[in-house]
């Protein structure tokens, strides 16, 4: 299993999350090819509710624990509520209704 998959899976089962987006930015930096050192984790959950940004990285890392005693170097966190989400980015765009493609 891969360290980003890794990351999905416990966030997944540690977090109710409305959205999750686990992106590996190991190349990014210098480090070998096919590096899973770096990673930028997205979140939008409910568990966030109330809390400071404090206390909601507190969470992720606990969930992460293991892996950040050795398999993450460095852990980019952008954590936030149902609302606060929708305020900085809406909501998902619908997609475009298919013209057919040139099929006959």
């Amino acid at each position: 299993m891969t360290v980003q998959s890794e990351i999905e899976t416990k966030l997944a089962t540690g977090i109710n999350a409305l959205h999750m987006d686990v992106v590996n930015e190991s190349s990014n930096h210098n480090v070998p090819a096919g590096s899973e050192s770096h990673f930028k984790v997205v979140l939008v959950s409910e568990d966030f509710d109330g809390k400071p940004l404090l206390a909601r990285h507190r969470i992720v890392n606990k969930i992460l624990e293991e892996e950040l005693q050795g398999k993450i170097h460095a852990l980019a966190l952008h954590t936030y509520t149902e609302p606060e989400w929708q305020d900085a980015f809406g909501t998902a765009p619908m997609s475009p209704p298919c013209l057919g493609g040139g099929k006959s």
